[in-house]
């Protein structure tokens, strides 16, 4: 059985980490505990027993857990609509 507890951050969005123990942060470095701030305790979790998780890569959780005692999942950067938007577009000069 692999357990681990999820907090969320309270000062970076849709951030998160997981440790090996509940209130165990004793392998996060500190600055990455400055970085996340003050942490909100969401759920615990025996990831032996799922399939997958919700947005993170199962296996790389396990592995990062027993690695580094910890893993971070951050979100993935946001899509600048601008840029997507300009490459999407023909070139005038194109046509002719």
């Amino acid at each position: 059985m692999q357990l681990c507890t999820i907090y969320k951050s309270s000062k970076k969005s849709e951030t998160y980490l997981y440790v090996e123990k509940t209130n165990d942060f004793s392998k996060v470095p500190e600055p990455l505990m400055a970085l996340v701030g003050k942490l909100q305790l969401v759920m615990t979790l025996d990831l032996d027993r799922r399939k997958e998780l919700a947005t993170a890569d199962l296996s790389k959780v396990k592995q990062e857990l027993l690695d580094k005692g910890y893993y971070l999942q951050i979100p993935p950067p946001e899509e600048n609509l601008l840029e997507t938007f300009k490459k999407n577009q023909k070139h005038p000069q194109e046509d002719v």
